[in-house]
């Protein structure tokens, strides 16, 4: 009997992508809205985005 192929789950593939080297990217939040109070230093590293590491990173590649 073949083997079945799990379904990426929807949510994983709107929140994250897979780079070139096969580690995990995702984008920070807390940037839609209430920028105000946000000073500048806080809003320009929320607009890097950060690679997964370790444990979280596999779940995440199983997931997708």
């Amino acid at each position: 009997m073949a083997k079945v192929k799990a379904k990426t789950r929807s949510a994983v593939k709107k929140r994250f992508k897979l780079s070139g080297n096969g580690s995990v990217k995702r984008h920070k939040g807390f940037t839609s809205h209430l920028q105000g109070s946000k000073n500048r230093k806080r809003k320009r590293s929320l607009k890097k985005a950060v690679y997964l590491s370790g444990k979280i990173a596999a779940n995440i590649k199983s997931m997708m």
